[in-house]
């Protein structure tokens, strides 16, 4: 309601004073051309919400009660009657132009812009006739044929000027709209992919959990047949205390498949695409790293369209790890080539290195060499996930020696069948 009444109070203040901003094109000034139409066409247009016959009531009474106002300030003696008298025909100007505009129904025609910029010129030269029509009651002026060409020639200026300003912020809003659109797509899809990651490690901790119940049952029955009960019953309640850890992450891990689903989102995609939404969202993260970050990619072959949330996990990762490895300033390359029935990925950056002492257990679990401002280490299990999805598809990871110093190279080999599979 609130932006409805202010709506209605622009219209009332702004139409008038564009009112004032006119010419008279015709010789004895019975035509008058002004902004006020273009305006009051265009917030028509624009504001969806106000009801037109109410506007154009409000706006034709403002018109004419402003512009009385100004006889006033610029005559000696007012004359209310006279004044009244040469301008009340502009209410009902503007009462027809809105009128004809709920009539026409133009507010629904935004897909046909041509077909409003018609319909724009016919209301304001049915609107205008009628004005004149008024007018002439008292001046007894004939409309000739010259006459209706120039409102008709006015109006198809004016309407089709509006028509082009308010399909340009048409156009405006709709990009801000799809990119707010790409913006979310691109920050659901990162979720996902970190998603995608722990389903897959957990997926591989209920295998791990079923073997091991399997192994401490089978502990139990050969304690039992030994005769020693009391160890016999500690194995079994292991064996019952995984099984529920099993069922848990079961529980989980469906939860999580069905929070996926739920998203509208590609599952494949080609290689273009991942690795642009994999560069937007990392220089982002550089950004509020305070860090300066170059990328350069180098995609060659034809490449099918891949498992979205696979590959982003698997690339998203490494370069994420190579935007901490940046101190301030730095590069990072990809680089993309298919071979055969295998696509080679190639993820460099030049920064901290990796030392040799380290290369040895890069990819163990646990291991780390990231500290938070507390001193606090990170959880160093992000490359062996990567690792254990690449391997769990039938990839390899691995380090390439570098002869730069403190420049670190992840090279990875994935089938294109693992990646490409559907269901």
């Amino acid at each position: 309601m609130r932006e409805k009444l202010l709506t209605y109070l622009f219209m009332m203040t702004a139409v008038p004073i564009a009112g004032e901003l006119k010419f008279y094109p015709l010789d004895g000034g019975n035509i008058r051309v002004s902004l006020g139409t273009p305006v009051f066409f265009f917030i028509l247009l624009w504001s969806r919400k106000i009801h037109p016959i109410l506007a154009g009531i409000l706006t034709g009474v403002s018109v004419v009660f402003f512009r009385i106002f100004l006889y006033g300030i610029q005559s000696d003696s007012i004359h209310f009657g006279e004044a009244f008298h040469n301008n009340f025909p502009v209410f009902f100007y503007y009462l027809s132009f809105a009128l004809f505009f709920y009539v026409f129904k133009i507010n629904t025609m935004y897909e046909r812009p041509f077909l409003i910029g018609v319909y724009g010129v016919l209301i304001e030269v049915f609107s205008s006739m009628i004005e004149i029509s008024l007018r002439n009651l008292s001046s007894h002026m004939p409309i000739t044929i010259s006459t209706f060409l120039v409102i008709g020639g006015i109006a198809v200026i004016r309407s089709f000027f509006v028509l082009g300003f308010f399909n340009i912020l048409i156009l405006r809003e709709t990009r801000l709209a799809e990119e707010q659109q790409r913006n979310r797509n691109e920050q659901i899809l990162l979720l996902i992919s970190n998603l995608y990651i722990e389903m897959l490690q957990l997926k591989k901790s209920v295998k791990n959990a079923e073997e091991l119940t399997s192994s401490c049952y089978g502990l139990y029955r050969s304690l039992k047949t030994l005769g020693h009960q009391e160890e016999a019953q500690a194995a079994l309640k292991i064996a019952g205390e995984i099984h529920e850890i099993k069922k848990d992450n079961q529980h989980i891990y469906a939860g999580l498949s069905r929070l996926m689903v739920k998203e509208d989102l590609t599952d494949f995609m080609n290689i273009e695409e991942i690795i642009s939404i994999i560069i937007r969202s990392n220089k982002t993260y550089g950004e509020m790293l305070g860090k300066s970050i170059d990328y350069h990619v180098n995609i060659s072959g034809e490449h099918p369209h891949y498992h979205t949330f696979t590959l982003f996990s698997i690339i998203n990762n490494l370069v994420t790890n190579a935007v901490e490895a940046i101190l301030v300033k730095g590069s990072i390359e990809l680089s993309v080539e298919r071979n055969d029935d295998s696509v080679v990925l190639n993820v460099c950056d030049n920064g901290c290195g990796i030392s040799v002492k380290n290369k040895p257990f890069i990819f163990e679990p646990g291991f780390t060499t990231k500290f938070d401002q507390t001193g606090v280490a990170s959880n160093g299990i992000g490359l062996s996930y990567i690792k254990n999805i690449i391997e769990g598809i039938g990839g390899e990871i691995k380090l390439l020696d570098s002869v730069m110093k403190k420049k670190t190279t992840f090279k990875l080999v994935l089938p294109i069948t693992a990646l490409t599979e559907r269901g």
